[in-house]
């Protein structure tokens, strides 16, 4: 097999009709008209499923099932490179009939979904394909005027997620990505908390997704003979014309499973990560990092992938704070998902999460297991994600904005792209060896240097204030065991001050997650947003992060 290159993905996206940095006009399909009619509620949306694999069969489950309850939902085409396969329930064909077409309507079922984003009988479309073939449906389904769902990840580079997340904006079509856990309030509940500083200065997050199965090892997916040369379009499912995977010889297992390999998908990396990392980074209200490293091996599975059975990926963001992403597909024994903050923590749960409050001290103590229990007072057992519950009020609310025009879907383009951009930087590290930068202005990954090591060395020199999510409203608040009137402006030596022995009566007292002033040592009263002195002719350092140039 030979090696893709680089600028083949990047030839296709230019061709797909958005440049870097500019908004222009030209698409593989004209745009009818930019903006949509408000649909009615009594209004037909009619879907076309691209790509009716595992997870697009859930989808279609869904559309059916609303349509049985006599809501105004319509599936009216199907587009699958395989004809399909009755027993196994996937295919063409086969479902085709389960959404009561006929299969032998060229015009609604076919193997080119170019011809189905022709028809005006068609609002929107699900994109259940492989990963690789995200992007180029998206951009022209939305250049086509439909409104698309379109499978997580949401493409399988960041180039292409930035493309994507550009036509999203110049097209207004609605588009979503689906990640069902973030229809599950939680996240946003309990990003209300860390805006509102009721954990402190928030650090850390951390996220798992451990599996021991054939499920995690994306081997299930079953092979049949009846999956050959004459059945599959293996010219459209590599898409190699387009630039979207190099040319190779017909593969049973690469079309079946194609997880495994990376001229399709990204392993758990684009699979699970960015499930757990979506919601982590919607609680905690970052988006793009700026320092990533990947790192894992395959330690079991020598069955001829390319993904790893074991994998971890440490986001850093200008933000001051940290994301580990975890998982290894040989042993389920899990870690706890948690938001950790300077004043307490955020452990979720599958119905809600618990406030573990904490109070800093000075005293030295060993790490603690399983001690962070908290109150349960943020669960709600109706959201529990069990039962594909989270996926169905991903839908519910989907349809709410296809038919307001609302383009804030639970998972807008510009989550989707932070995501991809993370775990897709996560794979380039651990594939190459290096520790990432991203550009958040023109998205460009380039090889990590001392500088971000440098950044908040230069900023504890200077007695910088701590950097803060967008939209915290709880003041500049830093360190408690050390705040700004304990240190000295002047450096070590023999005028430096040195903080007094702590009482009882010096500790921070919390009251709703906001600091009340106190008494230091030195009899001063303050509070902790009071500046440190640092050098005039210095500009102080940011307080948020750095604006996303792309953001919708």
């Amino acid at each position: 097999m030979t090696e893709k290159p680089e600028l083949t993905r990047r030839s296709f996206m230019e061709t797909a009709g958005v440049a870097t940095g500019a908004v222009v006009a030209a698409g593989t399909f004209a745009h009818p008209a930019i903006g949509k009619n408000v649909k009615g509620a009594n209004d037909r949306l009619n879907f076309a499923i691209l790509g009716p694999g595992g997870r697009a069969q859930a989808h279609i489950g869904h559309l059916l099932a609303m349509k049985k309850e006599e809501k105004p939902v319509d599936i009216v085409a199907v587009c699958d490179v395989w004809d399909g396969n009755k027993a196994v329930g996937r295919g063409l064909y086969p479902s085709a009939e389960r959404c009561g077409l006929n299969p032998n309507d060229k015009d609604h079922v076919t193997k080119d979904y170019r011809k189905l984003l022709e028809s005006k009988d068609i609002d929107a479309v699900v994109i259940g394909t492989p990963d690789h073939w995200h992007a180029k449906m998206s951009i022209d389904a939305m250049d086509a005027g439909k409104d698309v769902y379109c499978e997580k990840p949401m493409t399988h580079t960041i180039d292409e997620a930035r493309k994507v997340a550009e036509t999203v904006k110049r097209t207004r079509q609605i588009f979503t990505v689906g990640v069902q856990s973030t229809a599950h309030p939680q996240w946003k509940q309990a990003n209300e908390l860390v805006t509102q500083g009721k954990i402190g200065k928030i650090v850390q997050g951390q996220t798992q997704y451990y599996r021991n199965s054939d499920v995690g090892q994306w081997r299930y997916y079953k092979l049949t003979e009846d999956m050959n040369p004459k059945t599959v379009d293996w010219k459209m499912f590599l898409g190699t014309e387009f630039g979207l995977a190099p040319e190779q010889p017909f593969n049973r297992a690469r079309y079946a499973q194609w997880r495994c390999y990376w001229d399709f998908g990204g392993g758990m990396y684009t699979d699970l990560f960015v499930h757990q990392l979506t919601h982590l980074i919607t609680a905690m209200g970052v988006r793009l990092p700026s320092r990533v490293v990947g790192g894992g091996g395959l330690y079991l599975e020598y069955d001829g992938r390319d993904v790893p059975d074991v994998a971890t990926v440490v986001a850093d963001y200008d933000e001051g704070c940290q994301v580990l992403i975890t998982a290894t597909m040989t042993n389920n024994t899990t870690i706890e998902e948690v938001i950790r903050g300077h004043t307490g923590s955020i452990v979720f749960t599958a119905d809600g999460f618990d406030v573990v409050p904490q109070s800093p001290s000075g005293a030295p103590a060993p790490p603690t297991r399983n001690a962070n229990k908290g109150g349960g007072t943020h669960h709600n057992s109706k959201f529990d994600a069990g039962g594909d519950k989270d996926t169905r009020a991903l839908w519910d609310h989907f349809i709410e904005c296809i038919r307001s025009r609302n383009p804030e879907t639970h998972c807008p383009a510009d989550l989707g792209y932070a995501a991809i951009a993370t775990v897709n930087m996560g794979v380039q590290s651990y594939r190459e060896g290096k520790a990432l930068f991203l550009d958040k202005g023109t998205g460009a990954v380039t090889e990590a240097d001392r500088s971000w090591a440098a950044r908040w060395e230069e900023r504890s020199k200077l007695r910088g204030k701590p950097n803060h999510v967008i939209g915290w409203k709880a003041g500049d608040e830093g360190s408690l065991l050390h705040p700004p009137s304990t240190r000295s402006s002047k450096g070590i030596g023999s005028t430096a001050r040195i903080p007094p022995p702590r009482r009882d009566s010096d500790r921070l007292r919390l009251t709703h997650g906001r600091s009340r002033n106190i008494r230091s040592g030195s009899g001063r009263s303050h509070s902790w947003g009071g500046e440190s002195p640092r050098p005039e002719n210095l500009a102080p350092p940011r307080t948020r992060a750095v604006d996303n140039a792309f953001a919708l």
